[in-house]
């Protein structure tokens, strides 16, 4: 369980920390929550999921509660208020990412089917169009969802599908950049911060190469989102991606609910994903002609209350500031670093330094599986996630086929670090280690 006090040293000169944590902690219903065996929950899964506050839960009830209805089409009040929320979430939402146009928002389903929809459209689009002779150049770090649409968008164009390994501290190894990225290359997609090994990867030099030979960069930024500071209007045009996708629910937003942001001038290349309802201009038995973004890449229904309580979410960070919540998870991050690396028998996967890293921090402990370590601490209460985090390749480059991970966010404590140490050692004296 919490213990009363620290356990790995004093707080004291942890610098960083948000100074109304405790405040923050009570908007967070579920962190009140005590389990089986009356052990306190110590939530250390947020790069899974974050948990959600009373306003984002709030939000999604009153809309369901009072203006339900369908948006775009209801010529009626309910279904003027509920239009008006959804495009109010799409300028929340614009906001908290600097997007430079509002109507650059798309919204979907999750990150997945964000990259999924520029994957797919490159294989259809005119001058953006991928086949025989291109390259795609992704890296061995990416979660499966930055993985898979490029294989099989390569799989079936014929182009050749090409990626940046990785150094033993788990950064990307830019030795050969020159090599990879070149007149050939169409697309360099990568993720901004590793899920598995917390690298935050250099983003703007990567961009500017690949925007020298005419590539367009697609970003995953949903490791990057909940805690890094992002404003797209702001970075040079050479250093700014083409297009970067997050997931609601890991910046305590809902499930159901993603973001893909692009680039008018990209987006306006690609044709529809999807065909159906709203997204198109005029639709006649012989052919139809489509709308303007971003409704030609949001067909049918969308998520409406999942949206609205996005931009509920993305409010609340705003409030606090990433800038905030960016240095906390740096001052949290380190002080687990700190505690982790004093248990006997424990390696940490990817950097050593938390100014190199996000919050995640995937480990292995000698002698004890993965999924053994996870149930042993969920039974002292502290929950943190086992396997190989949809990200098999980079686990294979370090010769391990899964890891424990622990991953902090902004209402993480230190002395819930202290508990999760605690727990690691008694799970050492469980399966009698020394």
């Amino acid at each position: 369980m919490v213990s009363p006090g620290p356990a790995i040293g004093s707080t004291s000169g942890l610098s960083g920390l948000l100074p109304e944590l405790e405040v923050i902690r009570k908007d967070f219903p579920i962190l009140e929550r005590t389990l089986a065996g009356g052990m306190p929950l110590v939530y250390l899964d947020s790069a899974n999921t974050s948990q959600k506050p009373q306003v984002v839960i709030d939000t999604m009830v009153d809309h369901l509660e009072r203006h339900n209805a369908n948006i775009a089409r209801a010529m009626h009040q309910l279904g003027a208020e509920s239009t008006e929320a959804f495009e109010a979430a799409r300028d929340k939402v614009a906001a908290f990412i600097g997007a430079p146009e509002r109507d650059e928002v798309i919204f979907t389903k999750n990150a997945s089917e964000a990259l999924n929809l520029v994957a797919n459209t490159l294989v259809w689009a005119g001058e953006r169009q991928i086949g025989a002779g291109d390259e795609v150049v992704i890296t061995e770090m990416e979660h499966h969802s930055n993985i898979v649409p490029w294989q099989l968008l390569t799989q079936r164009t014929g182009a050749t599908l090409r990626w940046f390994g990785l150094t033993d501290d788990g950064q990307l190894d830019l030795s050969n950049i020159e090599q990879l990225i070149t007149e050939r290359t169409k697309v360099v997609s990568l993720t901004w911060v590793s899920n598995m090994l917390g690298t935050i990867n250099p983003i703007a030099e990567i961009t500017r190469k690949a925007h020298a030979v005419g590539a367009i960069v697609v970003v995953d930024a949903s490791q990057a989102a909940p805690q890094l500071p992002i404003d797209l209007a702001a970075m040079p045009l050479d250093e700014r991606p083409d297009l970067v996708a997050f997931t609601g629910h890991k910046v305590v937003g809902p499930t159901g609910i993603g973001v893909l942001w692009g680039s008018r001038a990209v987006l306006d290349q690609l044709p529809p994903f999807l065909g159906g309802g709203e997204m198109i201009e005029t639709v006649r038995m012989d052919v139809s002609t489509y709308a303007g973004i971003p409704h030609k890449f949001e067909a049918g229904t969308p998520p409406i209350v999942e949206a609205i309580g996005l931009g509920a979410a993305v409010d609340y960070l705003g409030h606090i500031g990433l800038g905030a919540i960016h240095a906390h998870e740096q001052a949290i991050t380190a002080y687990a670093l700190e505690g982790l690396q004093g248990i006997k028998g424990l390696t940490v996967l990817g950097p050593l330094d938390a100014a190199l890293r996000g919050g995640a921090i995937a480990f292995e402990l000698d002698g004890v599986h993965p999924h053994d370590i996870a149930q042993v601490l969920d039974s002292r209460g502290v929950a943190v996630r086992a396997g190989h985090h949809c990200a098999k390749p980079a686990h294979a480059r370090f010769g391990v086929q899964s890891s424990t991970r622990m991953s902090s966010y902004l209402y993480t404590e230190p002395r819930e670090i202290d508990a999760l140490v605690e727990a690691l050692e008694y799970t050492r004296s469980y399966f009698k280690l020394d």
